[in-house]
């Protein structure tokens, strides 16, 4: 989301991406049915003005997955000891403590952001008991 200006505010999701640029709307969408298919419990918000999902109900900033949609690429914040578990596997891609850059002129990793949903949501519920 190459705008200049405040960042506006979305009501949903899909609010969220039919605001991007097509070429950013189809890789927030993907990612989106990837989220949704590993973790099918997993609630839709908007929270610091992006796409998020709780992992757990009433899941708050580290019990979420958080996407963004960017002119170059697409942002995926899984939370850092996530990113340190699949380190080698995302070695290729520009990564942040807690969030991974996907190219938009490159596919999706789509099983590797399945595995590191999955991992997360394993390590939340491991952390209830």
């Amino acid at each position: 989301m190459a705008k200049r200006g405040p960042m506006p505010t979305f009501e949903t999701v899909a609010d969220y991406i039919a605001a991007q640029p097509p070429e950013v709307q189809s890789a927030l969408n993907t990612l989106r049915a990837l989220i949704l298919e590993a973790a099918p419990e997993a609630t839709e918000l908007i929270n610091y003005k992006i796409p998020a999902y709780a992992l757990v109900p009433g899941g708050k900033r580290d019990q979420q997955l958080m996407m963004a949609g960017h002119s170059k690429f697409v942002g995926f914040y899984p939370f850092p000891t996530t990113m340190a578990a699949f380190s080698e596997a995302l070695k290729d891609y520009k990564q942040g403590k807690g969030s991974v850059q996907f190219p938009l002129d490159q596919p999706l990793p789509k099983e590797l952001i399945t595995r590191m949903v999955r991992f997360r949501q394993q390590e939340l519920q491991q952390q209830k008991k």
